[in-house]
């Protein structure tokens, strides 16, 4: 959400305007004033990321404001509206930088347009320059950024709050002041961590949301710089959280990827000859963790759920074909048919014989 300062001396214009640049979408009007002089004076306590300005004013006019503003607060974008039809005022005020000179009586879809121009500009500008220094410091960050892919794949939610002030800690080392460009820091820093837990196999979709801002009293009591660290933790918080989510969805399908793997080779092989590492190898695990995860993803450990495929088919084969109980045996896995049966009974409660003959006679 992108805040305004509407800047008019006439009262009605004033009002007129703020109420119809809260109706465009993506900003909010946080104050008008009457001249430039005290658009300057209400500046110095609070924020504002655009402004909105006439051009003839008493005190500090329209031209001035803009010049006062690209020197004191360079983060913000101004647009020109007037009533005055004066190619020197406009030729002006875009020299001075000004996404566009409007002239008055203003359509609201003109006025919607051009805001909408001031807040993409807004948006490339910061995104660029916070994505150059997070270039700049990349050599240096490596330690952050592994605590960052840490948090995320262990899923360990109680590490997230100190990260964040360490986190926002070093963004305001690195910016010098520029507080404006936290925001946007925090999303470059994003799309770091995403593309490398890409690395490390985790792929995370994620998409940028709105930003609504946070409440203009929140600036009066304790400053512009307070805004922008609030709104930054605020996002690594959201983003944090998201990644978080991601992280453990993606670890749950890749668990059920792993399990699924699993029962298909036991499907495939349950008749011949085969241990754990056969399995462990097949799907690229260590032994001893694909034990632990398919057991705590089904309930039972691989060779147990060998044994209910052998059993079900053992039963079918029994139930549709005219093979002796030993030959049976040899078919789903079994060399001694005596341990055949005497599985085969404790699964379905009767040995494979009785099993037939109780189907056969029913």
């Amino acid at each position: 959400m992108y805040r305004i300062l509407v800047v008019d001396d006439e009262h009605l214009i004033r009002q007129s305007l703020s109420m119809r640049l809260s109706e465009v979408q993506g900003v909010s009007v946080s104050a008008a004033m009457a001249n430039g002089q005290k658009a300057l004076e209400w500046l110095d306590g609070h924020f504002a990321d655009i402004c909105v300005t006439d051009v003839r004013m008493p005190l500090v006019d329209g031209l001035q404001l803009i010049e006062a503003i690209n020197e004191r607060y360079p983060w913000m974008s101004c647009i020109v509206i007037s009533s005055h039809d004066d190619f020197e005022y406009a030729k002006r005020s875009l020299q001075l930088g000004a996404v566009d000179y409007i002239m008055k009586p203003i359509e609201q879809a003109s006025l919607a347009e051009v805001v909408a121009k001031a807040c993409a500009q807004l948006h490339t500008r910061r995104r660029y320059e916070a994505g150059q220094l997070l270039l700049r410091r990349l050599p240096g960050c490596k330690p952050l950024l592994d605590q960052w892919v840490d948090m995320v794949l262990s899923v360990f939610l109680h590490r997230q709050p100190l990260l964040i002030v360490e986190t926002l800690a070093a963004f305001e080392d690195w910016l010098d002041g520029r507080h404006e460009l936290l925001g946007e820091l925090a999303m470059a820093w994003t799309g770091l961590v995403i593309d490398e837990l890409k690395k490390h196999g985790v792929v995370i979709e994620y998409e940028e949301g709105a930003d609504d801002g946070l409440g203009g009293e929140l600036l009066e009591s304790r400053g512009v710089r307070h805004y922008f660290r609030l709104c930054a933790v605020r996002r690594l918080e959201e983003v944090a959280n998201l990644l978080m989510a991601g992280a453990r969805k993606n670890k749950n399908l890749q668990k059920q990827s792993v399990v699924d793997q699993v029962k298909h080779y036991v499907e495939l092989h349950y008749a011949g000859k085969w241990n754990l590492q056969d399995v462990a190898d097949h799907v690229a695990m260590s032994r001893s963790y694909l034990a632990i995860l398919f057991k705590e993803e089904t309930g039972m450990t691989i060779w147990t759920y060998c044994i209910n495929v052998r059993m079900r088919k053992a039963r079918d084969l029994l139930l549709t074909t005219n093979l002796k109980s030993y030959e049976v045996a040899d078919r789903v896995g079994y060399e001694n048919s005596i341990h055949f049966s005497r599985i085969f009974k404790q699964y379905h409660g009767i040995n494979p014989t009785e099993y037939k003959n109780r189907f056969e006679e029913g």
